[in-house]
């Protein structure tokens, strides 16, 4: 696997419409919060719900977030990164 970019989300601030704008253009979409994970496979139509789960308190996209082809991984749960990088 090669990272091509990465971003300290400590410095650099993604908000909800630029996040979208990344977001929208997935074909799947998994967001780990605490011991669930939950999966969006119509990305495009579920805008309120994507953005509500894959937003921080602050306002910034939750990390680590993780782009890979068409897809994206966001939150941290040891059983779906397993899964992802098989």
């Amino acid at each position: 696997m090669t990272v091509k970019e990465v971003v300290d989300a400590r410095k650099t601030r993604i908000e909800a419409d630029e996040a979208w704008g990344m977001l929208k253009t997935a074909k799947s979409l998994a967001v780990a919060k605490g011991k669930k994970v939950l999966r969006f496979d119509t990305v495009a139509d579920e805008k309120d719900a994507v953005l509500k789960r894959a937003m921080g308190p602050s306002g910034n996209l939750r990390a680590p977030t993780y782009r890979v082809k068409d897809g994206f991984v966001i939150g941290f749960h040891p059983e779906l990164y397993e899964e992802w990088v098989k």
